[in-house]
């Protein structure tokens, strides 16, 4: 009894060379693990072959099923930011025209933190100190 589906021969192919070209190693660790599953290896053969779980191994026949070679590619790293940071960086060029004397401050020039504390009003949001600093250099 077959575990996957039987994969058609240009699939096949496009997976090969997938193997061979890509630089993403795990991309190819799944590749082989399907190409051996379609041979007719068992999962727990694979897992030895490959040094993975049997869960990861089900993971990924699962993708291949709902999405083909394409589904198998790693997502990106971390998680989506939550802060309107191009709204924010085009925010932070605006206040830089302007003095801190104009928002109120008795300061003449800007510091990161004065640029926090008013971003913060604006966007009833929480954002750190640093964070703006790492941000200055991105909105110019």
């Amino acid at each position: 009894m077959a575990i996957i589906a039987p994969i058609p021969r240009g699939e096949r192919r496009r997976m090969k060379k997938a193997i061979q070209t890509t630089k993403d190693k795990d991309y190819a660790r799944r590749l082989i693990a399907l190409m051996q599953l379609h041979e007719g290896k068992t999962i727990v053969d694979v897992c030895r072959i490959i040094s993975a779980a049997r869960s990861s191994v089900g993971r990924w026949i699962d993708w291949f099923t709902q999405g083909g070679m394409d589904a198998l590619h790693a997502l990106p790293v971390g998680r989506p930011p939550t802060l309107p940071v191009s709204e924010m960086c085009a925010m932070l060029t605006i206040l830089v025209q302007f003095s801190p004397q104009d928002f109120g401050y008795q300061r003449s020039r800007w510091s990161t933190e004065l640029l926090t504390m008013q971003l913060n009003d604006v966007f009833q949001s929480t954002v750190a100190a640093s964070t703006v600093r790492r941000w200055l250099p991105v909105s110019g």
